[in-house]
């Protein structure tokens, strides 16, 4: 199923014209539209370009992962070299920068092409076909296309703010210099769009690609998330962070189509958190679960577990045919260590070992290396080979069931505070992290405990959002909306600092050290993953230096430590906020022919 759907997109992706400015006119296709959508099969391959776009770099390897740190539980260090990547990691991208360039080009792209998909469906009569089945079909396809068009939208109102707002398809003629629109009537229509059309389209179990074709429930839930957006606080270009006066009507949104979701298509939280993250591994794609959409890549297409997940060693001398991954995002050890010792989601999350030439774990290098665990390519069943690195077909993961149910927490909590049906939607995804014989204590009490009030019940959302979507990187997104990214990263480090101090003063209770060996069938094993212990019960047993790596006898602490997050609430343009916003590219400048510019945001 996921080859031949992603080979339809692949193929329609070859015929995508290649314009130079964002709002060139040319069409998807050498066929005339009216053609296209006149039936089902050329349809669903027009729509199938709209997809397209997230087999490109724009989304494989930027804003799934790369472009999407530093946070409080994701982080990369961006000060070592002003190279495209690392400029946005330590928020001073210029307006040249070639990957913003690559994400603007290819996300206007994305929205030119449903545009043109929307109108052909729109102007096609099947909408309101007599046959039921064509009708029904016409219906999804639009679902979809309005979907994709509102996840680039989002994805631009976070990277540059207010930007020019396309609903037309291109025609000779048009005006193609427009103007910026603020970001938040952006949203407002994309949200009500997507709420138009979503009792029309089918659920994933209704359709022939399942989760990994835009359904229902993604559409649901996906208005949930753009309407906490819509709700939440944004960067101003006067450098403050503010949300609308109309914020609680977009939470009321959030609340009601989360809810709905949870009352039309409820499903049990599976049990197993790794097998989710497997499932991808492996190939497999299960209805009714816990993924609502990923994006579908084919065997020999995306980076899953190439530039994210746990780090493999391969080459052409290794002993292994998996090849090569890396991590570009490492996991703060503050992060790792919040986690309660009995938490199942720690181990999953956070990889303290990587794969080496010989197929044998071994302990990270550093403390800074801890990987994000929920991928890897030595979890594949076919070795992609000696040489590979890219391409390992991995599915990326665009929103899960626990992520709606802790949605519809966040905003009954934000409009009546921690009421039952708050505490208990919390409730669902805990009882999956620890065993039942703990559920009174670190469910219920723990709940309880939070629940004394708003504010209360918050942080907890802000933890457990944290704690279950590690390594997902969409924790930037979330620390924005909330108006608290530059105090999290300001936590991250006083925490590290204080982890060094203990450390190093010998008044700590982690792991100045780590002791870990494998098991006699192979598999990695940590004595002490979150304690201090002053030696191991056997010689067995390797010991690694770990908190103690945090502190340096030049600078007091690691250079990563102070540098890293710097930009984000010390160093930056205003102190206090991070600049998360992005200069629009240099060339989408020039098109505009003086309808768009750099204003604001102090940029220089």
């Amino acid at each position: 199923m996921k080859t031949n759907y992603i080979m339809v997109i692949l193929a329609i992706l070859l015929l995508t014209s290649c314009d130079k400015d964002f709002l060139n006119p040319d069409s998807i296709s050498t066929f005339d539209n009216k053609y296209i959508y006149s039936n089902v099969d050329d349809a669903r391959k027009g729509v199938n370009a709209v997809y397209s776009y997230f087999q490109q770099d724009a989304f494989r390897s930027r804003l799934s992962n790369n472009m999407c740190g530093n946070t409080d539980i994701e982080r990369q260090s961006g000060w070592q070299t002003t190279a495209d990547r690392y400029q946005i990691w330590n928020l001073d991208a210029l307006d040249s920068n070639g990957d913003l360039n690559i994400v603007w080009t290819y996300a206007y792209r994305a929205i030119r092409d449903a545009n043109i998909a929307i109108e052909g469906i729109k102007a096609s009569g099947n909408l309101e076909s007599t046959d039921a089945s064509v009708k029904t079909t016409f219906n999804q396809l639009l679902g979809e296309c309005y979907v994709i068009r509102a996840y680039w939208y989002s994805m631009l109102a976070y990277y540059f703010g207010d930007v020019p707002y396309i609903t037309q398809a291109p025609v000779a003629g048009q005006n193609f210099f427009v103007p910026k629109s603020p970001r938040n009537e952006i949203l407002s229509q994309e949200i009500q769009n997507i709420i138009d059309i979503e009792e029309k389209m089918q659920w994933a179990d209704q359709l022939p690609f399942g989760i990994e074709q835009i359904n229902r429930e993604y559409a649901l839930g996906m208005i949930a998330r753009l309407s906490l957006q819509r709700g939440g606080y944004y960067l101003t270009p006067q450098l403050t962070m503010a949300r609308d006066s109309d914020y609680l009507d977009y939470y009321q949104i959030a609340k009601e189509y989360a809810g709905k979701l949870i009352t039309l298509k409820d499903r049990p939280l599976p049990t197993d958190f790794r097998q989710i993250f497997m499932n991808q591994c492996k190939f497999l794609t299960p209805l009714n679960q816990e993924i609502l959409w990923e994006v579908p890549f084919a065997k020999g297409s995306g980076d899953v577990a190439w530039n994210i997940g746990i780090t493999v060693d391969g080459g052409a001398t290794a002993k292994h045919d998996y090849g090569s991954g890396n991590n570009y995002m490492g996991i703060p050890v503050t992060y790792y260590l919040s986690f309660d010792s009995k938490d199942k989601r720690r181990d999953v999350t956070c990889a303290l070992y990587k794969i080496n030439t010989d197929f044998v774990p071994e302990f990270i290098s550093n403390v800074n290396n801890i990987a994000q665990g929920k991928w890897s390519r030595h979890f594949l069943d076919t070795p992609p080979g000696k040489l590979s690195a890219k391409g390992t077909g991995i599915n990326w993961p665009m929103m899960r069931y626990a992520d709606v149910l802790l949605m519809y927490a966040e905003a009954e909590n934000e409009l009546n505070g921690p009421t039952v049906d708050a505490q208990n939607a919390l409730k669902r995804v805990r009882q999956r992290a620890f065993d039942s014989t703990d559920w009174i204590t670190k469910v219920d009490g723990y709940v309880a405990q939070v629940s004394t009030s708003k504010a209360a019940f918050f942080d907890a959302i802000v933890d457990e959002r944290g704690w279950e979507f590690g390594g997902e990187m969409i924790r930037k997104y979330e620390l924005i909306r909330w108006g608290i990214y530059s105090d999290k990263v300001k936590e991250t480090v006083d925490g590290l600092k204080q982890l060094a101090d203990d450390a190093f003063n010998g008044v700590g209770t982690g792991p100045d050290y780590i002791y870990w060996k494998l098991d006699d069938k192979g598999n990695f094993i940590v004595f002490n993953p979150d304690s201090k212990v002053t030696a191991a019960p056997d010689d067995t047993w390797k010991r690694q230096s770990f908190l103690l790596q945090l502190h340096s006898n030049t600078t007091t602490y690691q250079e990563w430590i102070t540098k890293d997050y710097a930009n984000y609430y010390l160093t930056g343009p205003k102190p206090g906020v991070a600049r998360y916003i992005f200069p629009i590219p240099t060339t989408a400048i020039q098109n505009s022919q003086g309808t768009l510019k750099n204003d604001g945001y102090n940029f220089q």
